[in-house]
């Protein structure tokens, strides 16, 4: 079973993609913090994180530093709100896999995770 971890600091947006992911079959667990978000990667091991940039106190650049050093083969893909290239372009040299901004179109969400997922090796 894939396993996505969603991080972002609007809990609502967490529940929702959790619903969502979850009707796909995928095993989805959620932080909302970047404060929670290494440990959740290190304690649940997602396939892919959708992590949002904008948080309170640790950012998503930051988390993304700590998944990519110590996890590199995990995908990550960053979600903003705001499409400053500054920001996209640091996510992108510190090993983010993609971006999105929101609003989020579920489609085209869906279609990124399982694209970065397509060459994984995933073991039960």
């Amino acid at each position: 079973m894939i396993k996505l971890l969603v991080v972002d600091d609007e809990a609502e947006i967490c529940d929702f993609l959790k619903a969502f992911f979850s009707d796909r079959d995928f095993d989805v667990d959620v932080a909302v913090s970047g404060e929670t978000a290494f440990q959740k990667v290190q304690d649940f091991r997602p396939h892919v994180v959708l992590l949002d940039i904008k948080m309170g106190k640790v950012d998503g650049i930051s988390v993304l530093r700590q998944i990519k050093e110590k996890f590199p083969q995990t995908k990550v893909i960053m979600v903003t709100a705001l499409e400053t290239t500054e920001k996209i372009e640091e996510a992108m040299r510190y090993g983010a896999d993609n971006y999105i901004t929101k609003p989020l179109s579920l489609e085209y969400l869906e279609h990124d995770v399982r694209e970065k997922i397509a060459n994984l090796v995933v073991k039960p």
